[in-house]
């Protein structure tokens, strides 16, 4: 059972990533997490695509039935630096929400560990650690380059202790 509250404290991250960096953007999250829950802050809140960074305005060479090797390369720069929803740098991001007693949703590029497909995602954490993995269900427009769509399986709801207690 979830006992309800009536004031939830959110902390939105308006922050820069450090663009094509995991590693870079892993430790500022840690850092913000950290931060936050000492000015009493309870749910976290980042951007879409904080790791690595949303690549705005960037083409990776592509036109429609060609791309370039530095397109290429830029793409693949971006690959590596995506990260796994149970990869080292998430597990890391989980356990200071824990060690932090806060709710934490941060967006981020996702590769998936069987198809290598990049997803466009948002991991939810809750205090106690339990994660929910939310991949964007389409890409819009020329988000499809980079991004694969996702299935329903990759909706998750997470219960907290925030809402409406009666209806």
């Amino acid at each position: 059972m979830i006992i309800m509250k009536n004031k939830l404290k959110i902390a939105v991250v308006q922050a820069a990533p450090i663009m094509f960096d995991k590693e870079k953007c892993k430790e500022k999250a840690i850092r913000i997490i950290k931060e936050c829950a000492e000015h009493g802050a309870e749910f976290v809140v980042f951007p879409e695509l904080f790791i690595p960074g949303y690549p705005y305005g960037m083409t990776y060479g592509f036109t429609v039935g060609s791309r370039n090797p530095d397109g290429r390369k830029d793409w693949k720069c971006y690959y590596d630096n995506s990260i796994l929803s149970n990869g080292s740098e998430m597990r890391e991001i989980i356990e200071t929400a824990k060690a932090s007693n806060v709710y934490v949703s941060i967006g981020y590029s996702e590769v998936d560990s069987v198809t290598a497909t990049l997803y466009n995602s948002n991991m939810m954490i809750s205090p106690e650690g339990k994660t929910y993995n939310h991949r964007k269900l389409k890409p819009t427009g020329s988000e499809r380059v980079v991004w694969g769509d996702a299935d329903k399986e990759f909706f998750p709801v997470m219960n907290i202790q925030w809402g409406l207690s009666e209806i």
